[in-house]
């Protein structure tokens, strides 16, 4: 005899469970509410707590090990059942309304909780109410699947079959099982203990968890396409919403400029640097064109790993001053960088406070050291002592992954979870965007600092190389990167050259009341679509190496006429040779048209639609 508990399309209530012999095994079925998702939970004949996972009627994860090494780990108590239905509206996001619907588990153990969540677009699971230190949970894929995996700042790890893996692999790791099934592999909601790690048994498909237990969500989002994933809020969604009472209206999220990369540049006789002038030059652009912000970076406190370098009253102190002030005549926020050595050897709450006081909008926070345990904790802090004094924040260099901290805290609008496009003395390849979209962008938004329109970049201070991609794709991608905090790094006069690419990004404002991936093959090409704050809608392709044409359908669009301005590469571009060249054309569309574009070599195409 097995005991069954079916889901219960009712309130939250409680079933105890039956008294049976101890040999008697326990059995629990939860489906998605659409039901095609569906997660058993057994006890099997070890003793051991396992679960598999079906979508679309494929087993797409066999039994697997679920539980905490722990006195009590199979005793049963009860079980609780919920389903709910409900809608977040998020401050700012992909879209201005989520549906939060699920059905829900809680098995209560003799030690802890477990609770279990399924989704329409994947499932969760979580272990409450104990800090043991040994986690027992699995993951054993039912075929020998296709993976790609996070790398820090390289390019991803992948494709790789799962039976190859021979290391240690981070999350976020994204999944082939078939032409229509996808998977990812997080966490959310990693209040404390160790960041999620993922270890193979080389030659097998199974993938365990090393790292003591976190009080974190294990995910796993499905989508039958790779677009599907990208377009989830599962993540942001197991996490709490902000305390009541909470007021975040006063994050603004949207382009930033930036002063690092402009270091060095040279227009029209005028030399820029990071310092009063060039400010106020980059201010100017950005009021002109609609844009939120200025960041600030390293050194303007003084040499930034210097301990003797202080941060509220080292260095061009003075010059932060009037920029700030500067930048509120002109609409514009200025955001500060900050790194751990000045967080350190300073009062950081003192600082931050500081910050505030000046009426500064953001802090870009720097080289954190630590565990990344320690870094998760030293960032949690951060980010709610930044809320608390009303700056927006963006971690850099080795930040901890996002697991959803936009849900509690909407100030946490980016971070450099990523290859940074020119950072470190290195650039990344078109294959390296089209891949880490699906990828490393699937935890949360990230910074990685698209949008160079100056190809070759000399004179620049930091890193003078030539960017690998053309000027169509640098444009494009800074629409297909999801991030609160779309940080452009190029001086004024080189967007102003090209007046149709800068109407496209300054077109981007945000908050975005919808998000859209229309098609895309992990590592080779992505079509994504939002709809910005004023009604209109922008369209974005990027490829990897391999030119392509790409035929977008305009079925997302609202019924009526709209004028297309479409900007793509030239006949001859090819980031290796020829960058710079493309073409422009305006049309009449509807949504029952499309729009065919060509993409060169590492190249893009953008489509700014404003209804007529």
């Amino acid at each position: 005899m097995r005991l069954q508990l079916k889901l219960l399309i009712v309130l939250l209530g409680v079933i105890p469970m039956i008294t049976i012999a101890q040999s008697m095994k326990h059995h629990i079925q939860l489906s998605s509410p659409d039901k095609k998702l569906e997660v058993m939970i057994d006890e099997n004949n070890e003793g051991n707590i396992v679960y598999s996972f079906r979508a679309d009627g494929q087993l797409l994860i066999a039994q697997s090990k679920l539980g905490l090494d722990t006195i009590g780990n199979l005793i049963w108590k009860n079980v609780t059942h919920a389903s709910v239905k409900k809608t977040w509206k998020p401050v700012w996001g992909k879209r201005k309304e989520v549906p939060d619907v699920y059905n829900e588990a809680i098995i209560h153990l003799a030690a802890y909780k477990l609770n279990v969540r399924v989704y329409n677009n994947g499932m969760a699971f979580r272990y409450e109410g104990t800090s043991t230190e040994k986690e027992l949970t699995q993951f054993n894929f039912a075929g020998n699947y296709t993976a790609w995996y996070y790398n820090g700042e390289n390019h991803n790890l992948g494709p790789e079959k799962l039976q190859e893996a021979d290391a240690i692999r981070k999350p976020v790791m994204t999944i082939k099982a078939g032409e229509n099934s996808y998977m990812a592999v997080h966490e959310a909601d990693l209040k404390s203990g160790e960041p999620l790690l993922l270890q193979p048994q080389k030659g097998t498909t199974l993938m365990s968890v090393p790292s003591r237990h976190a009080n974190a969500w294990r995910v796993v989002m499905y989508g039958r396409t790779p677009g599907e994933l990208v377009d989830s809020h599962l993540i942001e969604l197991l996490n709490p919403e902000p305390a009541a009472g909470s007021d975040f209206s006063w994050v603004k999220p949207g382009i930033a400029v930036w002063d690092w990369r402009i270091n060095g540049a040279v227009a029209n006789g005028f030399r820029y640097d990071m310092s009063l002038p060039s400010w106020k030059r980059m201010i100017d652009f950005a009021s002109a064109n609609g844009m939120h912000s200025l960041v600030l970076d390293a050194d303007w406190y003084g040499p930034e790993f210097k301990k003797e370098s202080d941060p509220v009253k080292g260095g061009k102190v003075d010059q932060v001053h009037q920029i700030i002030a500067y930048g509120k005549e002109k609409g514009v926020g200025v955001w500060l960088y900050l790194n751990d050595v000045g967080g350190n050897a300073y009062p950081l709450e003192e600082t931050l406070q500081q910050y505030g006081n000046w009426g500064a909008a953001g802090v870009k926070y720097g080289f954190m050291k630590g565990s990344f345990e320690e870094k998760n904790r030293r960032t949690q802090r951060i980010t709610e002592l930044c809320a608390q004094n009303h700056l927006m924040v963006d971690f850099h260099d080795g930040p901890v992954h996002p697991y959803g901290q936009m849900r509690t805290w909407p100030n946490a609008v980016t971070r450099e979870f990523c290859h940074a496009q020119l950072d470190a003395r290195r650039v990344f390849q078109p294959k390296t965007f089209v891949t880490s979209v699906f990828v490393n962008m699937l935890a949360g938004p990230i910074d990685m600092n698209n949008g160079t329109l100056d190809m070759l970049q000399q004179g620049r201070i930091d890193n003078p190389m030539p960017v690998p991609s053309t000027i169509t794709a640098e444009v494009a991608r800074t629409l297909i990167t999801f991030s609160g905090a779309t940080i452009i790094p190029d001086i004024p006069e080189n967007y102003n050259k090209h007046p149709q690419l800068l109407q496209f990004i300054s077109a981007q404002k945000m908050p975005w009341q919808e998000s859209k991936t229309l098609s895309g093959v992990i590592g080779e090409y992505i079509v994504m679509a939002r709809k910005a704050a004023d009604g209109n809608w922008l369209i974005a392709a990027a490829t990897n190496e391999n030119a392509r044409t790409i035929r977008i359908p305009l079925s997302i669009l609202e019924k009526g006429k709209y004028e297309a301005l479409v900007i793509q590469d030239g006949k001859d571009a090819d980031f290796r040779t020829n960058k710079e060249t493309y073409v422009t054309a305006t049309q009449k569309v509807t949504n029952r048209q499309f729009i065919e574009v060509q993409l060169a070599p590492g190249g893009g195409a953008c489509i700014l639609l404003q209804k007529k």
